[in-house]
């Protein structure tokens, strides 16, 4: 690899700034990671379809990673788990396929549309609770609006009980957050896997028609067809956090972009627009997931003037592609409704496009009409560009969303309602893990469960 990468800010906080930067470089170039681990991060909208469907390039690091086989890469890397979960979300091949064959029943076109119904109810009760919040108090529509739909709708769909929802909530989180230090990591991912143990024990006392159910009598079965142990946690894992973390972040973004453009909430309001567009358009603007960690060459890759040596590793910008000039032009940074090419990438590419998307997109089309038709005089309890952003280089949505929901609250916002400081989950009745590195400590118990992750 070449010298002189640029350092990925694991803040997040100039996300589009930073991506320009990258593509002032070309359309792939050397960026560093945590840890000081180097890959190629390839912004190009061209280049990024020609690789997402090449078999050449492999999401397995198992296989194709020397560093990971090598054991070069230490099991307290901040994103490891990113790279050594065992599901579908790291696979290649055959294995691939097999993964996604048994998942995909949740989430076929018929399964999706039968889950409209309950996903109105949801939001019709969330809008319900927000009318209920005091006159003229701001309210972080983030938390009470945007969380807590995707997280209802991926909680009944996977069965998940709801003494466990507020843990799994605060440790799914965590893994987003790029700004964790490696023990914060690994004794997030204990708890994390902790808790999914616990969720597979109560289901299979307590099984339900649900999709986790279901793969654990798949894996129960035992006739090779199913998953192992460890691909049922971390396809539990993947299902749940993908499940919730893209949606949130388009509900937030979405919102957050038509207040901020009234012209377009008006003709959306109007019916002048459709609720599609605005949905398309936020995707395209503002990526719900900027990097994806990570890819790898199988073997040596040259497009044009790019060499990517065999088992380099690929760092996957999807954001990059909703404001590449090449595509859309001069005004790429632009939202604009009436944009006639919206194309983005904010649910993937090829073999890995997510399985969820139109569930995704099916949640938002009903949430965000349901929102302004409910609180049509809606606003920013904030100045826009005070809002800060998840501390993440991966999840890209804001850290608190606060609105007025009617036209006749007070402006007199609080401190914690315009801090730039990102909140904090609320804390859960689970206590948070203790970290020792003795032989026997909690620190040591996960290095061993992220090892086996390495086989």
């Amino acid at each position: 690899m070449p010298d002189n990468p640029i350092v990925l800010d694991v803040t997040g906080a100039d996300i589009h700034g930073e991506i320009a930067r990258l593509r002032e470089r070309g359309p792939a170039t050397l960026v560093e990671l945590p840890g000081g681990v180097r890959a190629w991060s390839v912004t190009d909208t061209a280049l990024l379809e020609r690789l997402l469907t090449d078999a050449r390039v492999s999401k397995d690091p198992r296989q194709h990673w020397p560093a990971f086989i090598n054991g070069e890469v230490p099991p307290d890397w901040p994103l490891f788990l990113w790279v050594a979960v065992n599901n579908m979300f790291t696979a290649y091949g055959s294995d691939h396929r097999r993964l996604r064959r048994l998942v995909s029943p949740a989430f076929t076109a018929r399964r999706t549309a039968a889950m409209q119904p309950s996903i109105e109810a949801i939001t019709a009760e969330l809008l319900d609770g927000l009318a209920a919040a005091p006159a003229g108090e701001a309210v972080n529509l983030r938390e009470a609006f945007c969380y807590q739909l995707p997280m209802r709708v991926i909680a009944d769909l996977m069965g998940v009980p709801e003494h466990l929802m507020p843990s799994l909530r605060t440790h799914m989180d965590a893994v987003f957050d790029t700004t964790l230090g490696p023990e914060e990591s690994m004794a997030n991912y204990l708890q994390l896997y902790q808790l999914l143990g616990e969720l597979v024990a109560y289901k299979r006392e307590n099984p339900g028609e649900d999709m986790t159910s279901l793969l654990i009598a798949t894996r129960d079965d035992e006739d090779g067809s199913g998953l192992g142990e460890q691909e049922l946690v971390d396809t539990l894992l993947l299902v749940i956090s993908a499940g919730h973390e893209t949606t949130i972040n388009l509900l937030d973004q979405a919102i957050f972009a038509a207040l901020t453009h009234p012209e377009a909430l008006a003709d959306l309001q109007a019916g002048r627009a459709e609720w599609s567009h605005l949905v398309e358009e936020s995707l395209r603007h503002e990526t719900a997931v900027v990097h994806s960690p990570l890819r790898y060459a199988v073997d040596d890759i040259e497009i044009g003037e790019i060499h990517i040596a065999k088992g380099d590793p690929i760092l996957v910008c999807y954001a990059a592609v909703g404001r590449d000039p090449k595509v859309h032009g001069d005004t790429a940074d632009d939202f604009d409704l009436d944009r006639a090419d919206k194309r983005h990438m904010a649910f993937g590419h090829g073999a890995h496009h997510c399985l969820g998307a139109p569930l995704a997109r099916l949640e938002a089309s009903v949430a965000l009409p349901a929102l302004f038709a409910r609180f049509p005089d809606l606003r920013l309890a904030a100045a826009p560009d005070s809002l800060a952003m998840l501390p993440s280089f991966i999840s890209h949505g804001h850290a608190a969303l606060p609105v007025y929901l009617t036209a006749t609250a007070t402006e007199t916002p609080t401190a914690t309602e315009t801090s730039a400081a990102p909140e904090k989950p609320a804390p859960t009745e689970t206590p948070a893990p203790t970290v020792s590195t003795t032989s026997g400590g909690p620190l040591a118990r996960l290095k061993a469960v992220l090892l086996r992750l390495r086989r």
